[in-house]
This record gives structure tokens, sequence and C-alpha cells, in this order.
């Protein structure tokens, strides 16, 4: 009796394969021959899971955009308000050598889906979410009576995210400058002006 083949197993090994690829040469180095080979797999066995090389792209974009969203999710678990603000914005920091390592990965991605709209809409969803959560831990904060910003929410969650998203690329383009311990200082320096510390 043949072997049963755990296909969504396949797919994801798949996936963290062109993963590592990306991280070690880019969006370049995930040619179809290289991550068949890495992944084990005969010339032309990926077509059994992946219509294409783009599926094999876009189902990498997801997974890794996943990841980030389950880490930053993850932080603040069990905690509310202001406390579950900061975990979440200081967990999307590349504050150390995992996390810059995703931040290569997104980045590869991020100039693709610049002019690809189904990258694009993914990352919307990934988006959306992150600001939905910030917004929920932020009312709780003026609910709490700890944030006294006169700026309005979508001022302020826009603000998280810009500065995550800026941290991502200056870190990896100019680490010299945005050091992890200048990236903690840059949210520090937010909490302290939007809380009653910054009065």
């Amino acid at each position: 009796m043949p072997k049963k083949i755990d296909h969504a197993q396949r797919r994801r090994d798949v996936t963290d394969v062109t993963r590592q690829l990306i991280i070690q040469g880019g969006l370049e180095a995930a040619t179809m021959r290289e991550i068949a080979k890495e992944a084990g797999f005969a010339n032309g066995a990926l077509k059994h899971f992946f219509d294409s090389k783009d599926d094999i792209i876009q189902a990498t974009y997801a997974n890794s955009l996943e990841r980030m969203g389950e880490r930053v999710s993850e932080s603040a678990e069990e905690v509310r308000g202001l406390k579950a603000l900061r975990s979440m914005a200081f967990a999307a920091m590349p504050d150390d050598d995992e996390k810059r390592t995703a931040g290569r990965v997104l980045l590869a991605f991020w100039e693709r889906a610049v002019t690809e709209e189904s990258m694009k809409d993914t990352y919307r969803v990934h988006l959306d979410a992150w600001r939905e959560s910030l917004a929920q831990y932020l009312a709780q904060a003026r609910e709490d009576g700890d944030i006294t910003a006169v700026e309005s929410d979508e001022v302020l969650i826009n603000e998280i995210v810009l500065i995550n998203a800026g941290v991502n690329v200056m870190g990896l383009l100019a680490p010299d400058v945005f050091s992890f311990d200048a990236q903690r200082q840059l949210l520090e320096a937010f909490f302290a002006r939007i809380t009653r510390k910054g009065e």
C-alpha cells in the first residue's frame, strides 16, 4: 500500500525552504530548481503541490506574515490597555536577530507587493488585523486613563504602524544608526509623549 502523503505538510516544507532561500539570497535565489533541490523533490514534482512559482511565493509571503502576526498577538495575551499596546508595538520592532531576519524576508516581499495586487491584498489583511488590535488596546488605555494624548486614535495607530515599518526597513539599511537601543528609545519616547509621563 503506497504511503499517504501529507499534502499540507509538504506545502509547509516548500514554503519553509523558499523562505530560507530568500533569507540567503533574496527572491532571485528562490528558483524552482533550487526550491525543489532544497526541499528534496525531483524536478517537476513541485507542480503536485503548487501551480506555479508565483503560487509558492504567495504562500511563503502569507506564511511569513502569519508568523509575524502570531508573534505580535501572543505578546499581548493576558494583558490589556497600555500594557498590551506597548507589548504589541515592541514585539513588532526588529530588536533581535530573529526579528531582523523576518524583516529581511518581508522587505523582499514588499518590493514585489508594490506591483502585484494579490500580494498587496495579502498584506492589507495582515495590516487591517494589526490596526484593529491596536485600536482595541488604545481604546482600553484611554478608558483606563493611561493615555492623555489629544491626537485621535487613528493618528496614534498610524504613528505606531509607521514607526514599526520604518525601523524594520532602516534597521536593515542603516543598523549603525537604527540600533536595537535606538529603536527602543524611539518607541519609549512615543509612549512617554502620549501617556501621563509625557505631560
